[in-house]
């Protein structure tokens, strides 16, 4: 090798162990940061889960609770009142540091949706606070707006990885989320390292994971190949469904309500009357014990169609909160129903379904299937990859994160054009509805 070509090479390995040695002391801090945070939030929603529970009449207050998070956020939060898409937009065009101010209030919007009976998630606050917190080491660290871009991103792996203890997802759904089809690879260190610090911080604050199991695999055959590929479909619609009705209810809330912290009030007396009417709170909260039984048993067929009402009008009103979980609990009813036309277990179709609806919603496949493996193990991450990929496909260019871009169309009758028009169409919607 030429003298010119070997020193070339030395100096490029030298800048990339340089850039790595930076990276890994601020991937840890934000690990860190991500991590304590989510150790917070998982902590704080399984008490008020139990107080919940234990006291069903506070469900009653979910209405003046949804008062109370809409007049916090009205006077004190609306430069992060745009929440998930608000980071997202961050990373796409950096503007501003992200106020400090959203960690505290999404943490306890979040807390008072779930303690007063609404039907959401996690990783939306998640999120929030691992992003913010992170943008935090901006200004000390003097970062420009491509490292800043690649910090957020980080904040993102964390959270998401710590909270539902999924490094190895996490670390991709921050680089997959941003836009569909593309993948920012400049950031694949710091969303790795960031995502198992996150992790393991959380597992340094005793705090323990739910643990779903599928109990039955079959061996990969054309017939169960050609089941899962059926099942994806119908979890890429109900994916999309789920996003489009969610964002169909806020704007019809907005436009018949002008005072924003009333809104949430509206959906809280909806959610409120079918609690009671139905007398059960199975369909408020994370919802953790129905996934759990989904993977050991049959389940009512309609139980995917309940808990997708309920945390459509609760999230679509105006609670803080997340669509993840629910969608979690959406896909893993929705796959044991399917087990009833389907010839696959109930508890792997609970799985595929578990990943695969979130996979559509979110337009995120390669983060679902490495979730399904961390959770599920290789053989039912197979089958779910399966599912995934279809819910993708099928589930259209929009989803939950109306922030979120569309670098490369999923189909190839879509143009440039088209895109162009899905992208401004999603950054016109954003303008009118941070949320």
């Amino acid at each position: 090798m030429p003298k010119t070509s070997f020193h070339t090479l030395a100096t490029k390995q030298l800048h990339t162990l340089l850039n790595l040695a930076r990276w890994i002391p601020i991937s840890a801090a934000v690990g860190i940061l991500a991590g304590s945070a989510s150790a917070l939030l998982l902590a704080s929603l399984d008490y008020a889960t139990k107080v919940r529970e234990a006291h069903i009449w506070i469900i009653w207050l979910l209405a003046p609770a949804g008062i109370l998070v809409g007049l916090m956020y009205h006077y004190l939060g609306r430069s992060v009142e745009a929440g998930n898409n608000l980071i997202l937009e961050e990373v796409h065009t950096p503007k501003n540091v992200i106020p400090i101010r959203m960690t505290p209030l999404i943490l306890l919007g979040t807390f008072l949706t779930h303690l007063f009976g609404g039907s959401a998630g996690r990783e939306g606050t998640a999120i929030q606070t691992g992003a913010s917190l992170a943008d935090q080491l901006t200004r000390p660290l003097r970062l420009d707006a491509r490292e800043r871009r690649i910090l957020l991103m980080a904040g993102i792996s964390a959270g998401f990885g710590s909270v539902f203890g999924t490094p190895l997802s996490g670390a991709i759904f921050g680089i997959e989320v941003l836009a569909i089809g593309t993948l920012s690879y400049d950031a694949l260190i710091p969303c790795f390292l960031a995502a198992f610090f996150g992790d393991l911080t959380t597992k340094a604050w005793h705090i323990h994971h739910t643990i779903y199991t599928v109990t039955s695999v079959p061996t990969i055959t054309v017939k169960g190949i050609f089941a899962a590929m059926v099942a994806g479909i119908v979890f890429g619609i109900v994916g999309m469904a789920f996003a489009r009705v969610t964002h169909a209810i806020t704007h019809f809330i907005r436009s018949r309500i002008a005072f924003a912290p009333l809104r949430p009030a509206a959906g809280g007396i909806l959610v409120t009357l079918a609690v009671f009417s139905l007398h059960t709170t199975k369909y408020i909260g994370l919802g953790i014990p129905t996934i759990v039984a989904s993977f050991d048993h049959k389940l009512p067929v309609y139980d995917w169609a309940a808990k997708f009402l309920f945390t459509a009008v609760t999230l679509g009103s105006g609670f803080k909160g997340g669509e993840v979980t629910p969608l979690f609990f959406i896909g893993s009813t929705l796959g044991n129903a399917l087990s009833h036309i389907l010839p696959l277990p109930p508890s792997l179709l609970a799985g595929m379904g578990f990943v695969a609806v979130f996979a559509g919603a979110a337009n995120t496949p390669i983060a679902s299937t490495l979730m399904a493996v961390e959770l599920f193990g290789a053989e039912a991450g197979a089958f779910a990859g399966i599912a995934c990929v279809l819910s993708y496909l099928f589930s259209g260019h929009n989803g939950i994160y109306r922030a979120q871009r569309v670098g490369n169309h999923k189909h190839q009758s879509l143009d440039a054009n088209e895109i162009d028009s899905l992208t401004l169409e999603a950054e016109a919607a954003i303008e009118q509805h941070p949320e």
